[in-house]
């Protein structure tokens, strides 16, 4: 129990801490800018082969498979059960 009060201090005291600095007018938190591009491993990319534009594309495409309707899975609520 004791390492468990632990752990939540010091994760408490972590986004304390970075909060704090947000609040003071520094940089925003933010993920990592670049991914692969930074490392120099862009090139080797399977979906995009390192262009920017394909990947654009296949995450939108990606997003509208998601938010398609599918009509195989809607039920009619109107219908009685066993009609």
């Amino acid at each position: 129990m004791l390492l468990w009060l632990m752990v939540l201090a010091v994760m408490l005291v972590v986004v304390g801490v970075m909060s704090v600095g947000v609040l003071l007018g520094r940089k925003p938190i933010s993920g990592s800018c670049g991914g692969l591009n930074n490392l120099g491993l862009k090139q080797g990319c399977d979906i995009c082969g390192g262009k920017d534009e394909v990947c654009e594309e296949q995450q939108r495409k990606e997003k509208l498979r998601r938010v398609t309707y599918r009509p195989e899975l809607a039920l009619d609520a109107s219908r009685k059960p066993g009609a």
